[in-house]
């Protein structure tokens, strides 16, 4: 007896039975609600965190500010020491290696990071007044800030492998993004600051940031070592110290703006307009970074680490490096701001993109 043919698939009324089938197993297995909600918050977590941390600046500023009982100052510079120690100890100098030798990647990307953004810092810079006239010099001085910020290395890397493109290069490039970030960094910030009209003493400020940044990061360095495969098991723990120490120092430069009542001077305004320049910079920096990548023949796995190590700025390191440079001014949250919401919007819409890049060479291959 032959078997009787198949029917085709009806593909609409497939579609049309899909919703409410979702629904049922849903409303029947409660589980599934919560383990879906507890996936979310794990994703977001640090997200949420900074978004905790500045509400209770604002419900309980006192403790956290430099008047405090918590000592904000001298637990921030050990945190900022412990940050750079932590990223020293967690870099897999082993593996970088591997991405050594793509020279005209390394020479775009870090052309980019260190020279195209901070340029378009300045553009920004010159342009944001006109746009927004009533726009907070300390909400300047954070975009000119975030533009000289290095690239991230752990969500650079991750979103490169998402997308099929050359993790290896992505990791060197991050990596060697960071370390020349230290140094780097403060000095972009001073002569950016010097050609839009502001001052600042930069010895003494090398002094102290060689002090916690450079030297907590190379000990890190040497100690891996000896602790590489320790530190391999626990990084999940490590991150979440490191972010803990981030989140502390976010709360306490909220609660010195609001002893100083920044907020009550600026307003909402202030954080519409922050948020609306951020997602107008990350789209002009995005569509540059991948058409520069293609016009200069790259590969598309070269592309992909090119945009991504591009057009990704660490909030990692960008917090505790503004401490030390910005750190005695009142009002460092609005300072802040820029950075704080480039690094969500950086995430989700990279995240969605190399999703959609997966899929595109799956479908290809």
């Amino acid at each position: 007896m032959q078997d009787e043919p198949k029917q085709p698939v009806d593909c609409a009324h497939a579609s049309e039975l899909a919703l409410p089938l979702a629904s049922i197993i849903l409303e029947n297995h409660p589980a599934i609600l919560s383990e879906v909600k507890v996936h979310w918050i794990r994703s977001n977590g640090f997200v949420l965190g900074l978004l905790c941390a500045v509400a209770l600046a604002f419900l309980f500023p006192q403790p956290g500010s430099r008047a405090g009982f918590l000592n904000a100052d001298i637990l921030n510079a050990g945190g900022v020491a412990l940050i750079l120690f932590l990223q020293g100890l967690s870099l897999a100098f082993e593996k970088v290696k591997s991405g050594a030798g793509n020279w005209r990647l390394h020479l775009m990307i870090q052309g980019f990071t260190f020279v195209v953004f901070p340029l378009i810092g300045v553009l920004v810079d010159l342009i944001s007044p006109r746009l927004w006239p009533g726009q907070p010099e300390a909400v300047r001085a954070g975009f000119l800030y975030l533009c000289v910020l290095p690239s991230t290395v752990s969500t650079s890397v991750v979103l490169t492998a998402v997308a099929g493109g050359n993790t290896a290069s992505a990791l060197f490039n991050a990596a060697l993004s960071n370390i020349s970030g230290v140094f780097l960094t403060p000095v972009l910030v001073h002569l950016l600051m010097q050609s839009t009209g502001r001052t600042g003493e930069l010895g003494p400020l090398l002094g102290k940031i060689l002090l916690l940044t450079l030297v907590p990061f190379f000990v890190g360095m040497w100690l891996r070592r000896f602790f590489a495969a320790r530190i391999e098991q626990r990084k999940a723990w490590v991150a979440r110290l490191s972010n803990t120490v981030i989140l502390f120092i976010v709360y306490s430069a909220f609660c010195d703006s609001i002893v100083e009542k920044v907020w009550q001077r600026h307003g909402l305004s202030t954080t519409i307009g922050a948020f609306a320049e951020a997602v107008l910079l990350f789209a002009f920096v995005s569509g540059l970074a991948w058409s520069v990548g293609r016009a200069l023949g790259f590969s598309r796995e070269d592309a992909i680490a090119a945009y991504f190590c591009a057009v990704k700025k660490t909030l990692a390191m960008g917090v505790p490096m503004a401490m030390l440079i910005f750190g005695q001014r009142a009002d460092l949250s609005l300072i802040l701001l820029p950075i704080m919401f480039y690094h969500p919007l950086q995430l989700l819409a990279n995240g969605i993109l190399a999703n959609h890049w997966a899929r595109q060479h799956k479908e290809a291959g």
